[in-house]
């Protein structure tokens, strides 16, 4: 494809986005009674806003989903200090949730607007925000197209390249240039990423690592925790945590294959906690006694399952155990974080196929903190060992601390990628209470 007709491509992807609006409505109206979409404040969704603009600058900020949302709030934080307001847009309802949890009155929280031509112009239209900043591999057409036409600058942050994404962007290299040339920056998390994001065409990239290390532990409530670690008394425990289709299944199996050895309590904690009743269903059809969070039901001796079927409540869970299975990469591609775990205390096992996270894993093996598996059987393995070698899962809890201490800084070399578009920014918001007494 050529240039031209790459352009010409993405004009007829954001006409297309035009006509095709009433439809796509009815699609958003189809996700709202499934529950997908929150149905008082759907409107965001075709970029109408349901708060005002406060005066001054504004950063936009967009986060798709929970992970994203957790990586760039330390960032957030220190935007706001500079004086400068921001808007966080999220796309689920889950990180909405934690935007209000974790932000408060930090950020103004919009659902991100639908990437069609009128909806992200309304949404720009009212916010006028001097520049946006999208975390990791958010990229819509319209979206960055509108933003460049406007001239509005664009970052990426804690950017990452799968190795699925950079083989499809490579098979149309105008389109991803005719994209990825509206970019004022790309700030990558790695090495491997930032090369990626050269040979499509991003200029300028620089390699940050990533902002998921510099990040909070995820908080809990203590009372609960006591509450759990009374009930659950000198019992063995090991996590299957951000588990995928088929991985619940093998916890179970694993659990059976270890109880009369162990009598350990397994806990499991979908990455889809709507997915629950089926992975109940299924865990009860093995044979096994499940307790559910959201019951509130009591951990007694004779229950095999504790079901984490809650949002945001990660660090309950991962404290409540030393062996955490990290879920998407046994059955499933792409892995999911493994450094909250590894902060937390917990030695590491997965599955092989992590790419989305692969050079936290790389750095996690190295160490001796994390260790993969191949398939069931190993896994149940690997969960035997660490319960019943408290030295061997004691160096690799300790491996597993130091590592992630030493991959901290992200936070400081984004800010420093950032400052030649923030600084002018907050000059701009420290005069403006001047003008307005002035005025």
């Amino acid at each position: 494809m050529s240039s031209r007709m790459a352009r010409i491509g993405l004009s007829a992807y954001r006409l297309a986005g035009t006509v095709a609006s009433p439809v796509v409505g009815l699609y958003i109206t189809y996700r709202t009674a499934k529950g997908k979409e929150d149905r008082a404040r759907r409107l965001e969704r075709f970029g109408y806003a349901s708060a005002n603009r406060p005066q001054g600058p504004l950063v936009w900020f967009h986060a798709a989903s929970v992970g994203e949302t957790n990586a760039v709030i330390p960032l957030i934080r220190e935007i706001r200090r500079r004086d400068i307001h921001v808007i966080l847009t999220t796309g689920t309802i889950t990180s909405a949730r934690l935007a209000a949890e974790r932000l408060g009155n930090d950020a103004i929280h919009q659902y991100v607007p639908l990437d069609l031509k009128p909806a992200v112009g309304r949404f720009l239209d009212y916010w006028q925000p001097d520049c946006a900043i999208i975390a990791e591999s958010e990229i819509w057409p319209a979206t960055v197209l509108e933003l460049g036409h406007r001239r509005i600058p664009q970052i990426l942050v804690n950017a990452r390249m799968s190795d699925r994404s950079f083989a499809r962007w490579r098979r149309r290299p105008s389109l991803a240039e005719a994209l990825f040339e509206n970019l004022a920056l790309v700030i990558a998390q790695s090495d491997v990423d930032a090369e990626r994001f050269r040979d499509l065409g991003a200029v300028p990239v620089i390699t940050s690592g990533n902002l998921k290390v510099d990040t909070d532990a995820p908080p809990y409530d203590s009372a609960v925790f006591a509450r759990y670690k009374k009930q659950i008394g000198d019992r063995k425990t090991w996590a299957a945590i951000s588990t995928f289709d088929g991985e619940e299944n093998a916890a179970g199996i694993v659990h059976r294959a270890l109880r009369d050895r162990d009598k350990q309590l397994t806990i499991i904690v979908p990455r889809h906690p709507e997915r629950a009743d089926e992975v109940e269903a299924a865990l009860v059809k093995q044979g096994l006694k499940v307790a559910r969070r959201t019951r509130d039901d009591v951990l007694t001796p004779d229950v095999d399952i504790f079901l984490g079927d809650t949002i945001g409540e990660m660090g309950l869970y991962l404290r409540l155990t030393e062996v955490a299975f990290v879920g998407r990469s046994l059955f499933a591609e792409g892995g999911q974080n493994p450094l909250e775990p590894a902060m937390l205390g917990c030695a590491i096992l997965s599955g092989g196929n992590v790419q989305n996270f692969r050079e936290a894993y790389q750095k996690l093996a190295r160490s001796g903190s994390a260790r993969m598996v191949r398939d069931t059987e190993m896994l149940a393995k690997g969960v035997h060992y660490l319960l019943t070698n408290d030295e061997a899962r004691g160096r690799m809890i300790q491996a597993g601390i130091a590592t992630v201490h030493e991959m901290r800084g992200a936070l400081s070399a984004t800010l420093k990628g950032l400052e030649p578009y923030i600084n002018p920014l907050t000059v701009k918001a420290r005069l403006l209470p001047k003008a307005v007494a002035q005025a």
